[in-house]
């Protein structure tokens, strides 16, 4: 019968298991408090937007995009979608946004598609990823404006 004391010697056959068992257990926890993703709102579908072109009907829209998150009338209706994505590093950690984004469709008075504009935040102020612009003041910034202040985290 061998007695282990704490001399240095390797664990024995129940001990290392134990002990296996422990560090495994521990590399669970630990992976649990890894990085998790968040999406909220609309989800884009991959390509939706290349089959929108220039004159499509509202209906066509629909179809492709799904209902809008909210409708404004400016000179002709818009549909706008508004997403946002955040992350979390380490579990029990605050979301930091890493995307804002608002897919705005432009209508005329016969309800085809006249521009379509992929809204984000860029330096800190609203750009225009397919146009690649920043949208001058007046009533389409006054709408936008507040849309990217309700998704920002408080």
């Amino acid at each position: 019968m061998t007695v282990s004391s704490h001399t240095g010697k390797r664990p024995s056959g129940p001990q290392r298991l134990r002990a296996i068992a422990a560090t495994i257990a521990i590399c669970f926890a630990l992976g649990a408090c890894t990085g998790e993703q968040f999406q909220k709102g609309y989800i884009l579908p991959e390509g939706a937007l290349e089959q929108i072109p220039i004159g499509a009907s509202q209906d066509q829209v629909l179809i492709v995009l799904g209902t809008p998150s909210t409708v404004a009338t400016l000179s002709g209706e818009v549909f706008y979608y508004i997403s946002q994505r955040s992350e979390r590093k380490v579990a029990f950690m605050n979301q930091q946004v890493t995307d804002q984004r608002v897919i705005a469709v432009y209508f005329d008075k016969n309800r085809t598609v006249t521009r379509i504009a992929n809204y984000g935040l860029q330096d800190g102020k609203i750009f225009d990823f397919i146009s690649r612009t920043t949208p001058t003041s007046g009533q389409e910034m006054s709408y936008l404006g507040p849309l990217f202040k309700l998704l920002s985290p408080r």
